[in-house]
């Protein structure tokens, strides 16, 4: 499915977070959100999977504006994961991934055999079904990322945002995260804080500045020492990867 956002602009109290921001994402493609801190990855990422309303703006999904669906309805095409996640409430990997069954369930409908053919194969994707009954609290960091993931696909959505899933992550859970992302078959939207693994794994990235697009395209024509310079404030040496021929950023110390 598609994404397409058009002049996004949302804001609190007199404070605008996110300006005028237009992007369009095609079927089957992961595209990366950066920026520094506060520059309104989060907010835009919310926006696009109807969690917030913008003050102006829309944004569709396959051509229909999101505005117009139910959110029930929404979350059958739509998942998002976001950064971390906690309960005290002592449930197993299965419950929690069986959540993501409930916008294809009415309130008087029992379990069936699909939604646990669904929950299975979602725990199959993310390489848990082994741990399906262990308890959550017991996960690591990135056994918790890979559920939050599980439940999300769960949903059988067509398109998945993503809030930063690396986050506080070791960098072999990082990797391991977004490749199994990247190799869904699913349109993505990811915000990363991390520039290397955005040039990596995404297709197109899209850099944020106090909330406005300020570049967008490649990996390659997006992450340049220009660019690095004048919105991350920093110094790099740009590299591309022998392998993939994807830049690869190195940070100076001065």
């Amino acid at each position: 499915m598609s994404v397409v956002a058009r002049n996004l602009t949302w804001g609190l109290k007199r404070k605008t977070i996110v300006r005028d921001v237009s992007l369009d994402v095609a079927p089957g493609e992961t595209l990366g959100l950066i920026g520094p801190n506060g520059s309104g990855k989060s907010s835009l990422l919310r926006l696009l999977a109807g969690l917030r309303r913008p003050v102006s703006g829309r944004v569709e999904i396959n051509g229909q504006d999101i505005a117009q669906v139910s959110r029930k309805a929404l979350s059958r095409q739509v998942a998002f994961v976001q950064q971390s996640a906690s309960t005290d409430t002592n449930v197993t990997v299965a419950d929690v991934v069986r959540l993501g069954r409930t916008p294809h369930r009415s309130a008087l409908s029992g379990w069936s055999r699909a939604d646990e053919a669904s929950v299975a194969e979602a725990l199959d994707r993310v390489e848990m079904t082994s741990h399906s009954k262990q308890p959550w609290q017991t996960l690591s960091g990135g056994e918790r990322q890979r559920v939050h993931i599980a439940r999300a696909l769960a949903q059988a959505p067509r398109v998945m945002f993503l809030d930063e899933p690396t986050n506080h992550l070791d960098i072999h859970h990082q990797i391991e995260i977004l490749r199994m992302v990247r190799d869904l078959d699913l349109t993505s939207v990811i915000a990363l804080h991390d520039l290397n693994l955005a040039a990596m794994f995404c297709d197109r990235i899209v850099v944020l500045r106090q909330g406005a697009v300020c570049a967008c395209g490649t990996p390659q024509a997006v992450l340049t020492r220009d660019t690095l310079r004048d919105v991350f404030r920093v110094s790099a040496q740009i590299d591309g990867a022998a392998d993939t021929g994807r830049p690869h950023i190195r940070f100076s110390a001065g």
